[in-house]
């Protein structure tokens, strides 16, 4: 007989319960890749729909200030406008505060809406709301790409696209992190969690490299690609996504019950494994005595094959199942009085500020900054997202080595701002230290990002204040993205109007929001640091294994 060969006992090593956890981390994994595949290609689409306009500004001002011989005929500028600026209404001088605008647009749209999105997540399931979100959000990317097959030049189109796409998607953050943090529990989680949120990088780095690859020849299969992979993934999401391991009793009803810690033994009637069944009318009357000393008594109407005399048989250890009303979802001002949120929300304000300026403008930046064309700029710029991967890693580690999620997001923020404005000085030296930088910065800002995102919020949607009400989570999660997402909103419209004055001004922005962030985490740094507690998470992870 042939030995087994070793991958198989490797899987096989494994118990169905390590198998669906595997499958949910995968699945929420690429579900929330495509949400973000989906949102890049706008910042790769930019340079592509301002690149022409920018160019004829230029040739106009070299032409008015060349002696201003009044030898330019006036029709001339109009027909460069139509053959080198096609795309309209971004043909003007005030191309970035357009560009600001959508961006703004999508950002508002889904601040507001992930407010809203918690609270109706509560109240749905969530593998049905999460479908409809990802088959919309699919629909209305698409519909952004046809506005360059149709030739639509409305301003109004790709804004109110923009602004249906921003609400739609607001089904997918609470939801998957609702779905893994029922999955896994608190032990590791800040490795767990940093590892499943590189999703957000992966869905960075493809939604550049999808939308880069058409970007010169045929943007609007940069968008219609992207629509089409987020649709196909809700279809998944429909078959194959369990939110709870508790939907899985129904599959195995046939399988012993499992004793969990709701459950309470019961080896006798006062200490005796002895019973005394008496038959009376055909009923059986068992007199016991459960916990804290309550005495209750339970008839049933049973047909034994017993003698009329009274029996004394041994009993079996017994299992008594308390039923437990399902708690209600928390409301809004509730969640907002668990300690903590209210802090770790604003501090996501600026730090998401910070992160979504680079993910809206950096490729943009990278063009004028090393003079490279639309697609280079939008591949080397994935490089941020990789040092986002890294740090967002590192961060989940470190919290959960010293129990101290503030301050590891403290320490990171206080080490970005400095490195921001060595990246705007460092940029224009070359790509070698553009490359070094890039992957710094994504560490360190992505890092605190990722952390408060993910480990934090499921840290708090699960607080001993709650008294085991887990459906707290997907509020609290929407309440600190939701806040997170204010500031999302807006630093890209900031960015587009510093920048007109100068990208230095745009870097101080940048620098002055991590500041901010950091400031307020100071109370629960300082809590952190004087607790008694070296490691508050021991004892679950002690209780856990």
């Amino acid at each position: 007989m042939a030995a087994v060969p070793p991958g198989v006992r490797l899987l096989v090593s494994f118990d169905r319960d390590q198998w669906y956890r595997a499958l949910t981390f995968v699945l929420t994994f690429l579900l929330y890749t495509s949400f973000h595949l989906s949102r890049k290609p706008i910042s790769i689409v930019k340079s592509e729909l301002h690149k022409n306009c920018s160019s004829v500004a230029e040739l106009a001002t070299a032409a008015s200030g060349s002696g201003g011989s009044g030898l330019q005929p006036p029709t001339l500028q109009p027909v460069h406008v139509d053959v080198d600026c096609s795309w309209k209404p971004f043909d003007k001088t005030n191309y970035k505060q357009l560009l600001g605008a959508m961006d703004y647009s999508f950002l508002c749209a889904y601040a507001i809406g992930m407010y809203l999105s918690g609270i109706i997540g509560e109240r749905l399931p969530i593998r049905l709301y999460l479908t409809v979100g990802m088959l919309s959000s699919g629909l209305f990317t698409c519909l952004f790409g046809l506005g360059y097959v149709y030739n639509i030049h409305s301003l109004g189109f790709y804004v109110f696209v923009q602004v249906a796409n921003g609400l739609v998607q607001t089904t997918g953050w609470p939801s998957v992190v609702t779905c893994i943090s029922n999955w896994f529990g608190k032990g590791r989680r800040g490795l767990i969690m940093g590892l499943w949120n590189s999703h957000t990088s992966v869905g960075n780095i493809l939604g550049s490299l999808i939308a880069g690859y058409w970007v010169s020849s045929n943007w609007g299969l940069s968008f219609i690609v992207p629509g089409l992979i987020i649709a196909a993934m809700g279809v998944v999401c429909f078959l194959f996504l369990i939110e709870h391991p508790n939907d899985l009793k129904s599959l195995y009803a046939a399988t012993p019950p499992d004793t969990s810690p709701k459950t309470k033994n019961w080896s006798g009637v006062n200490g005796h494994t002895d019973v005394c069944l008496q038959y009376k009318d055909n009923k059986a009357q068992v007199y016991s005595w459960y916990e804290d000393s309550v005495q209750n008594r339970k008839s049933y109407d049973t047909e034994l094959l017993l003698p009329r005399d009274s029996v004394c048989v041994p009993v079996q250890p017994v299992v008594v199942v308390r039923r437990e009303s399902e708690p209600s979802p928390i409301s809004f001002m509730g969640a907002l009085r668990i300690p903590g949120v209210v802090e770790f929300s604003l501090c996501l304000l600026f730090a998401k500020l910070v992160s979504y300026t680079f993910l809206f403008w950096l490729p943009l930046y990278i063009t004028k900054a090393a003079h490279l064309d639309a697609k280079k700029a939008g591949d080397l710029s994935t490089l941020f997202d990789v040092g986002g991967i890294v740090g967002g890693i590192l961060a989940g580690v470190i919290s959960d080595k010293l129990g101290k999620r503030a301050s590891t997001c403290a320490v990171m923020l206080l080490l970005a701002a400095p490195t921001l404005y060595g990246f705007s000085m460092i940029s224009e030296l070359g790509l070698g230290p553009t490359v070094g930088m890039l992957l710094v910065c994504g560490g360190l800002v992505n890092g605190p990002y990722s952390l408060i995102t993910t480990a934090v919020s499921a840290d708090l949607g699960t607080h001993k204040s709650l008294k085991g009400n887990a459906r707290a989570l997907s509020t609290v999660t929407a309440i600190i993205d939701g806040t997170g997402s204010v500031g999302a909103a807006l630093g890209p419209l900031l960015a587009g109007l510093l920048s007109a004055g100068g990208w230095d001004q745009v870097f101080y922005m940048l620098m002055a929001a991590d500041f901010l962030a950091l400031l307020l985490l100071l109370r629960l740094v300082m809590k952190e640091l004087t607790s008694n507690k070296p490691r508050p998470i021991s004892a679950v992870e002690l209780k856990e294994h």
